[in-house]
């Protein structure tokens, strides 16, 4: 009898037992919040900050055609005051106008026009974000010229036409006839304190502008700072413990088993390759401007001020030029003011960069210069042999990005005349031009 009732006890633990680890088993909740402060999670790597698209895709020239006469600016306080009164608007029906327009260099530039101008082809969804731009669905196309007319109404709303110059395209939309009135007050009636700016013909498709006189510009000095070559490997790379790290003859060399990434002491140059990734296919102009932006980003890659310029659907690439404090295209003949990708299906193909960034320039160096006419930079180009107008795609203010010469750890800013003549570019040197004028002279 005292046997079958240790048996009964026995049973009755084991019993309850079974359904206290039943219970907690039903009821258990890991504490994630202790899981996430003690594992060892890789941080997010960011170089310098994120920026978004108002900030890469942004105009660098407006100019305002009035009776006649032309002003502009490439100011870039000027030019961000303007698209913020923009991002204000509500821009509705927008439609294909491209066969009811003759002529689309007079619709560019005709006289109650405010031309707005981009450097590169902007996809109007990116744009998207920056303009308030009614409809779930509006058509998908490329502009390089924003064209705002003041002039001209339709049914007591103003419009505003998008226009592609490189692909001879004119999307037509409206806006209020309020907003056309508030811009017409802030910007065209007061266009007379910009420069003045004249037109050049270049064929019967195309005119360019080029200012009236002289330029006032700045000379930089920037002491660089290099960047970190193991953050970017830490982003590039998709498992950074896999990758080996090499000193070769002018850098460092990073690889793991099917991309490499080298750093070019002697150019500042970063470039990453990856062959493995598929290319055989075409992106749309959207998804292509949009995943470089978005890549940059990812690791914080703006490390100076750089914006979008050109991209080509059909090498997949998209590039960035850095651009001065004061608005001006940045060059250099080995590719460090720019940012160039080049996009396979899923991943990135090849990512060439600076490693250094410019910060802040030395205030001790700066030296105001005065750069000659447009109609002086025209005529060195129509003096030299062989030039055909129609090959001369823009004539443009811009620096030259070069090491200092008298110390070397120092780069150089230089304000000069840029050309793209035949789909390249070249420089006109102030020797071209007589020599060298400061602004106190």
């Amino acid at each position: 009898m005292r046997y079958e009732n240790i048996k009964s006890g026995i049973l009755t633990i084991l019993v309850m037992v079974s359904i206290l680890l039943t219970w907690n088993l039903w009821t258990y909740q890991p504490n994630f919040d202790m899981l996430e402060e003690n594992s060892n999670y890789v941080a997010e790597v960011t170089v310098s900050e994120k920026q978004e698209v108002q900030k890469i895709v942004r105009p660098d020239q407006v100019l305002f055609h009035i009776k006649g006469q032309h002003y502009g600016t490439t100011n870039t306080a000027e030019l961000e005051k303007l698209v913020k009164d923009m991002s204000r608007w509500s821009i509705f029906d927008v439609k294909n106008y491209t066969d009811k327009v003759e002529n689309i260099d007079e619709l560019i530039h005709g006289s109650g026009n405010a031309e707005i101008i981009f450097p590169g082809e902007v996809p109007i969804e990116l744009y998207r974000s920056v303009l308030n731009i009614e409809g779930k669905r509006i058509p998908s196309f490329n502009f390089n010229r924003i064209i705002i007319n003041i002039e001209g109404l339709d049914k007591e709303n103003g419009i505003v036409y998008f226009v592609s110059s490189e692909n001879q395209q004119v999307y037509i939309s409206h806006i209020s006839s309020t907003n056309l009135t508030e811009f017409n007050r802030d910007f065209y009636k007061n266009a007379n304190r910009y420069p003045r700016y004249f037109a050049y013909k270049v064929s019967e498709r195309r005119t360019i502008f080029l200012p009236e006189g002289e330029t006032e510009m700045m000379t930089y000095k920037y002491l660089p700072k290099t960047l970190n070559s193991d953050e970017f490997k830490d982003a590039l790379f998709n498992d950074p413990s896999f990758v080996q790290k090499s000193f070769v003859a002018s850098g460092e060399e990073y690889t793991n088993d099917s991309s490499k990434m080298n750093i070019n002491y002697d150019t500042n140059i970063l470039r990453y390759v990856n062959p493995t990734a598929e290319d055989n296919y075409l992106d749309s102009s959207f998804a292509l401007v949009k995943r470089s932006i978005d890549f940059v980003n990812d690791h914080g890659g703006w490390t100076d001020s750089f914006r979008f310029v050109s991209k080509s659907e059909y090498k997949r690439s998209v590039t960035f030029r850095l651009y001065s404090m004061d608005g001006y295209p940045v060059f250099n003949d080995r590719g460090l003011s720019e940012i160039n990708e080049v996009w396979g299906r899923d991943e990135i193909n090849m990512y060439v960069r600076p490693n250094i960034a410019l910060e802040l320039p030395l205030t001790t160096e700066m030296q105001k210069v005065t750069r000659p006419s447009g109609h002086m930079a025209l005529e060195f180009l129509q003096s030299k042999k062989n030039f055909k107008p129609e090959l001369l795609d823009e004539l443009i203010l811009g620096y030259r990005m070069e090491r200092d010469s008298e110390e070397n750890k120092l780069i150089l800013l230089e304000p000069a005349w840029f050309y793209r003549y035949d789909k390249t570019w070249g420089q006109i040197t102030m020797e071209d031009l007589g020599g060298l004028k400061h602004g106190l002279e």
